[in-house]
């Protein structure tokens, strides 16, 4: 556990992690690159132009750069007295999604909010705000009074609402926050072993029960099973893969996303770079992600206090979480779950959060207490 460290020690270290700064960059342009690779047919077809997934993608990032600067300079202390705000809001935001007129459902799901022509996905800044308030809360008090019974209330209120969206990806997304925050907090063991069996038999219950994810992990076992339905998308992404050779089929060759390849600009835009670039260019923007998620444990390991701590091992544990699950369900390491690759897929809110939050952990690695 972390304890906290001198504050002379937060003016030693002025100078921000280059490496996140350009390795975010570099996905994010890259990212515009593949958007429109993987759109511009269906852009044309459906709108009439083939640049409107890429003018989309391009506003969200001029305003993910704004917020990731104005984050970057304020200091973490000062999330403390928003942290209970903006959770009461993402709960509110939740709730939400299933008020008719407010929420939007697309293709049999309610995960986002509508308001006039803006539209934004509640579970994203869920998985910020939840990591902003478990840091301020757990670096508090390691031995709090009944901190256990109110950390599984919220934990059953924030889970339950995301999986009656139904999001089985995203509130995955929330369990690994919330558990590896809580143990790294210095928690007792033994609420461990309580907890990861509850969680395990839920999810597995979750998967099996529902019809629709039942499906999903049929087609991982076997994508030959209906090749026309369930397992048509997973057949897809190994198609578009496999026809990238080791060097690619060349920037702009891709033949899926003549509307072959499902969800080709957002869950599945790393099957189009695999067609494209091959494998040795999909082998090289893992080893990148891989560099950049190594910084954030880095950022974490030279923490200057136990909030900083925390903050730094949710947010790695946040991007951590969506690139393997995203990159392991594309070579069928998982079932397909709908979570975004950060900064390379479209949309707004995934793009925008992901911002925030590394402007959150440029502003800890500037109060580092050692050079990463």
């Amino acid at each position: 556990m972390i304890k906290d460290r001198p504050l002379k020690l937060l003016k030693q270290q002025k100078k921000v992690d280059f490496w996140i700064i350009l390795l975010t960059l570099i996905f994010s342009l890259f990212g515009i690159l593949m958007i429109y690779e993987a759109s511009n047919v269906i852009a044309f077809k459906d709108f009439g132009d083939k640049y409107h997934f890429v003018k989309d993608q391009m506003v969200w990032f001029g305003i993910g750069l704004v917020a990731l600067m104005i984050t970057s300079r304020i200091s973490y202390k000062r999330l403390n007295f928003i942290s209970v705000i903006i959770l009461i809001f993402s709960i509110i935001s939740l709730i939400g999604v299933f008020i008719p007129g407010v929420g939007i459902k697309i293709y049999g799901a309610r995960r986002w909010i509508g308001l006039g022509g803006f539209s934004f996905q509640p579970s994203e800044l869920a998985k910020l705000s939840l990591i902003v308030y478990l840091s301020s809360w757990l670096s508090s008090s390691s031995k709090e009074k009944g901190r256990f019974i109110a950390f599984l209330l919220l934990f059953c209120l924030i889970v339950g609402l995301i999986i009656l969206q139904p999001d089985l990806g995203t509130a995955i997304i929330i369990i690994n926050i919330f558990i590896s925050m809580y143990f790294l907090s210095g928690a007792s063991i033994w609420h461990f072993i309580f907890i990861l069996p509850i969680v395990l038999m839920t999810v597995t219950a979750l998967a099996i029960f529902s019809p629709y994810r039942f499906a999903r992990i049929t087609t991982f076992l076997n994508p030959n099973i209906d090749p026309l339905g369930a397992s048509y998308h997973i057949r897809q992404i190994l198609i578009s893969l496999g026809s990238g050779g080791i060097w690619g089929l060349g920037l702009g060759s891709s033949i899926q996303k003549y509307q072959f390849l499902p969800e080709a600009t957002t869950d599945s835009i790393f099957a189009i770079i695999g067609e494209e670039f091959g494998f040795i260019g999909a082998i090289l923007i893992i080893i990148l992600l891989i560099v950049f998620i190594y910084r954030l444990i880095l950022v974490a390991k030279y923490a200057p206090d136990k909030q900083s701590y925390l903050l730094s091992c949710g947010i790695f544990t946040l991007f951590a979480s969506q690139t393997v699950i995203n990159l392991g369900s594309m070579v069928t390491l998982f079932p397909l779950t709908g979570v975004p690759l950060s900064f390379l897929s479209y949309g707004g809110s995934n793009l925008i959060i992901s911002y925030i939050a590394i402007g959150i952990i440029l502003n800890i690695s500037r109060q580092s207490i050692k050079k990463s």
